[in-house]
């Protein structure tokens, strides 16, 4: 799956145009709780969440993540935003809830990975 087929998915707005929505991803996680992130997943690229500050970003960053996907509308402020971009990773925000948004992932293939 692309991101961009996510962003259609999710019918999502992305947040950072420049970002290279053609990136194959094959895994994905869902939570708000970033020391879980860092202590049980392995090789998940896309990240769903409804926690909103600078911490994903460099949660993300250090797993190696290349998108990032806020849940429940939420929408992250110009400093997350530009470090994201620094980082390369993809930011886009979908108005449905987390359970949804993973729910209709799964249903299109992507996978949690073994973690």
């Amino acid at each position: 799956m692309t991101i961009s087929q996510i962003l259609e998915t999710l019918n999502a707005r992305l947040l950072t145009p420049e970002a290279d929505c053609s990136r194959e991803v094959h895994t994905a996680c869902g939570s708000d709780m970033m020391s879980d992130v860092l202590a049980y997943v392995k090789d998940q690229a896309v990240l769903l969440t409804g926690l909103n500050n600078p911490q994903v970003v460099r949660t993300a960053d250090m797993m190696d993540m290349v998108c990032i996907v806020f849940v429940r509308g939420k929408k992250p402020d110009d400093l997350l935003l530009s470090l994201a971009q620094q980082r390369g990773i993809a930011v886009m925000s979908t108005d449905l809830t987390m359970f949804t948004a993973c729910g209709l992932l799964y249903e299109q293939g992507l996978r949690g990975g073994v973690g």
